[in-house]
């Protein structure tokens, strides 16, 4: 019997590439999305569901779940790939766009992980794949809520892995870099208040850092592969880097002091 993947946010980018990338491979895909209309293309793939699911409505995760059930049988991963970026000053953000935030890229995909387990528990197997960044072991200027959120995920999975290994379940982490995604356009919240001066110049050095770019963006089959890589390598493994950069960044990062990376940050930054 083929094995069945359930994918958030498969609309675009990271999780579109890796729905096409999972049903080449013979798997069953159920890819999620908050409005299906935009999954038309992956539709007319066989073995392809196409389903909503935003995963801050509880009501949809719990229908999302439950179609994928019954229409492949199982699920064996769980790819949380369903998040945005919030980048600025702290103090432009409203409460609700905080929250938001939150809501998306951490409680969501805590509430996803939830409702998958009671299966992947019973079945005493199963994958639990969560998208972080190199924003989840490091930081850049404005990004408060973003990297708040994508360290909140290491956390998440890393304590998560002690309790599903007892009985079966695996949990990976998969670190993307710069990926040649819309995350610029569609998946970002920008905000900041040009009348509050004091944060200008720092605001001015981060757009002029992001559009040079020392690295050239990483394609997002890229990580599709990474994701297949740590579904399927059978090992122990945790963390998974993808690109050149997050390979680059990632390792400075482990090897340099608080300090002395933060200062080299700046400097990248003209801060």
């Amino acid at each position: 019997m083929p094995q069945t993947i359930l994918i958030t946010g498969a609309s675009s980018g990271i999780g579109k590439v890796t729905a096409t990338h999972f049903q080449a491979k013979g798997w069953n895909v159920v890819a999620t999305m908050r409005d299906p209309k935009d999954g038309a293309e992956l539709a007319r793939l066989d073995n392809v569901q196409v389903v909503r699911l935003d995963v801050t409505n509880s009501d949809s995760i719990l229908s999302a779940v439950a179609h994928a059930l019954e229409h492949f049988g199982q699920i064996d991963a769980l790819l949380n790939n369903a998040g945005y970026g919030a980048y600025g000053p702290l103090e432009n953000f409203e409460m609700d766009r905080i929250r938001r935030q939150f809501d998306t890229n951490v409680i969501g995909l805590l509430e996803v992980t939830k409702a998958v387990l009671p299966h992947m528990r019973e079945r005493k197997s199963g994958t639990v794949v969560n998208i972080s960044s190199i924003g989840g072991q490091m930081t850049f200027p404005l990004g408060s809520l973003y990297h708040g959120t994508k360290f909140a995920v290491e956390g998440i999975s890393e304590a998560l892995h002690y309790e599903l290994e007892a009985i079966g379940i695996k949990v990976k982490i998969v670190q993307p870099g710069m990926i040649a995604t819309d995350f610029g356009q569609r998946s970002l919240d920008f905000a900041n208040e040009p009348a509050i001066d004091e944060y200008q110049k720092v605001v001015g050095a981060v757009m002029a850092a992001f559009g040079n770019q020392s690295f050239p963006p990483s394609n997002p089959e890229i990580v599709a592969e990474v994701i297949w890589n740590a579904i399927t390598d059978g090992s122990k493994q945790l963390r998974y880097r993808a690109g050149a950069d997050a390979e680059m960044l990632l390792s400075s990062r482990k090897e340099t002091d608080d300090e002395a990376f933060i200062d080299n940050i700046k400097v990248q930054f003209g801060l």
